[in-house]
């Protein structure tokens, strides 16, 4: 974060000076604090190395708590002159967000649920409303948060018979929650508490048996199923994975006849299946872990769906009946695609709806199950993000989508699958978040260019400034990545980056591999031996923001955490005199 904000401030800084605007001094008379060598020999795998710095691994020991304290002074010390033009960064920022709001209510069963937002409050309120628009406050999460110095949230899930909602709530900050069950009826909880678990926890059919997801206690790797009864109070052992390179989670199916518990590897995955109408039953394993195989489980009532990149390194969408899952018995529905990566599936009793990726763009296809005809759900823009998003009527023909790009805020809205079918289809608008300040998207441009890396493959780099800004001679630009784990980086919308923007900095996206941005193999082909792949996508994707002329030398910013701090720290090493 730290870093983040000092490629922010920098970038922003950049213009204030050439537009002649106070232009803040940086202290030059701070000292760094350098932290001490302390070698220490390392043995792994029959090799040896040593480590400087390996005393930095224990966080709670007084010489790393001094150093990092020296670190945090330091910072404050340079970056004090910048005071006031930090705090009108942040005034600008919140002065664009609209506090007092409301998700888009979604139906579930007798209901239409949502969250409410109140000016000054950082917290949601839970709320349904009946058919006759009477709203019912639900929770008030600023009120719990009320005495504690950190409150997380961990999730919020309502019974199959709208009786009661289970809560994760956390106030340590170390992802450990604790569950309570809520009677929605009196608004009182019950005396329902199960304490040290994680963030992930389902309902079965009954309205009173809980499953819930456990982590160990020092690595917090999520390992364990229980299963909790409320009506003896009881609490059991249903599943724990061994495999310390595995991690376990939770999932029911919009038909909401099963529960699956997921067991997923770097490159592997295994599912268990429990009846969501028989919570009793031991979980069946739905087919055994083969190495290097990604399974994806979920149902249309009468057969399973399965994703599966089994012979299709993109996956392939599968069917088979419920009562023998064998490899033996799946039928394809959707083949395997080279130029389309399939993400994800969502099961409605007509219709399924694929979310994809071809060519590193999203879109969305739906399928009538009856026929197997299907059509692309047509979005008026090119660059976009889209998902499917609160859907819990299985038997519905209108599906809810969360849509956003980088010019167009967080939209909701809802698409008639069975209209679209007959060529009639368009998307109804319900919510697009307000953003306060006169915003207007016709204001601002992206765009999707290419790289060429030094292998000669070509590289998507998301674009997005502001029309009236542009200049001859490029822009200052601030460039981001990441490129790991698959994960491909989406057009998303941020208000904050407004502040760039409306000061003349394009601000770029390199979707470089080690992400899925274009397709598994683009995963496999920045991640081991090819990590390096990542890190000369970002240098080439760098030269060329230069050479087109939306930017030019001196004027080009990097940022990227977590993974992409890695990736920067490399970038940065690999070729200083870009950034």
């Amino acid at each position: 974060m730290l870093a983040q904000t000092r490629f922010f401030c920098n970038a922003v800084f950049w213009v204030l000076m050439e537009k002649k605007e106070a232009w803040p001094t940086f202290s030059s008379n701070a000292l760094a604090p350098v932290a001490q060598v302390s070698p220490k020999l390392l043995v792994k795998h029959g090799r040896e190395r040593i480590d400087p710095y390996y005393w930095l691994r224990d966080k709670e020991a007084p010489e790393v708590l001094a150093y990092l304290e020296a670190e945090n002074e330091y910072t404050d010390q340079v970056m004090a002159p910048t005071e006031s033009l930090q705090q009108k960064l942040v005034s600008e920022m919140r002065g664009r967000i609209l506090e007092k709001d409301s998700t888009a209510p979604y139906r579930h069963g007798a209901f239409f649920y949502y969250d409410r937002y109140e000016d000054g409050q950082e917290y949601p309120v839970y709320c349904r409303a009946d058919e006759s628009q009477t709203e019912q406050v639900l929770l008030d999460i600023n009120r719990l948060a009320e005495d504690h110095d950190y409150f997380d949230v961990g999730g919020f899930e309502v019974s199959p018979n709208h009786r009661y909602a289970a809560f994760a709530f956390d106030t340590t900050g170390r992802r450990i929650f604790e569950l309570a069950v809520l009677d929605l009826e009196s608004k009182l909880f019950t005396q329902h508490k199960i304490e040290g678990i994680a963030s992930c926890f389902a309902w079965a059919n009954d309205s009173d048996t809980l499953f819930y997801v456990k982590q160990d206690e020092l690595t917090l790797r999520w390992h364990q199923i229980h299963r909790y009864r409320m009506s003896d109070r009881s609490s059991e052992l249903v599943y724990e994975e061994s495999d310390e390179t595995y991690e376990v989670g939770l999932d029911v199916s919009l038909s909401e006849r099963f529960i699956y518990v997921q067991s997923q590897s770097t490159l592997t995955s295994e599912v268990r299946v429990i009846p969501a109408d028989g919570p009793d039953d031991e979980p069946f394993v739905f087919l055994s872990r083969q190495t290097g195989h990604e399974y994806y489980v979920t149902d249309g009532d009468d057969r399973f769906f399965v994703l599966t990149n089994h012979q299709a390194e993109n996956f392939r969408l599968m069917e088979v009946p419920l009562h023998n899952t064998g490899m033996d018995h799946w039928r394809e529905l959707v083949p395997h695609r080279v130029e389309v990566l399939l993400e994800d599936v969502e099961v409605f009793e007509k219709y399924f709806v694929l979310t994809e990726k071809e060519q590193g763009r999203s879109q969305m296809r739906v399928f009538e199950r009856a026929s197997m005809k299907s059509h692309l759900i047509p979005f008026s823009e090119t660059v976009f993000s889209a998902e499917c998003g609160d859907n819990f009527e299985y038997a519905a023909e209108v599906v809810r989508i969360d849509f956003e790009s980088m010019t167009t805020p967080e939209t909701v809205f809802d698409y008639d699958m069975g209209q679209g079918h007959m060529g009639q289809g368009n998307l109804s608008l319900v919510k697009q978040d307000v953003v306060l300040g006169g915003y207007d998207p016709e204001d601002y441009a992206s765009e999707y260019i290419y790289a060429t890396a030094t292998d000669g493959t070509r590289i998507p780099v998301s674009v997005v400034y502001r029309k009236s800004c542009r200049q001859e001679g490029g822009n200052p630009t601030l460039q981001y990545g990441y490129g790991a784990y698959g994960i491909p980086m989406e057009a998303e919308f941020d208000s904050n980056l407004l502040s760039l923007l409306d000061r003349g900095i394009v601000f770029a996206v390199a979707h470089v591999r080690g992400g899925a941005d274009l397709g598994r193999s683009w995963y496999y082909e920045g991640r081991q031996l090819k990590k390096k792949n990542t890190f000369s996508d970002f240098i080439a994707c760098s030269e060329y923001l230069v050479e087109s002329g939306i930017t030019a030398k001196g004027q080009l910013y990097a940022s990227g955490g977590s993974a992409g701090g890695l990736l920067i720290g490399a970038v940065v090493n690999m070729a200083p005199e870009l950034y």
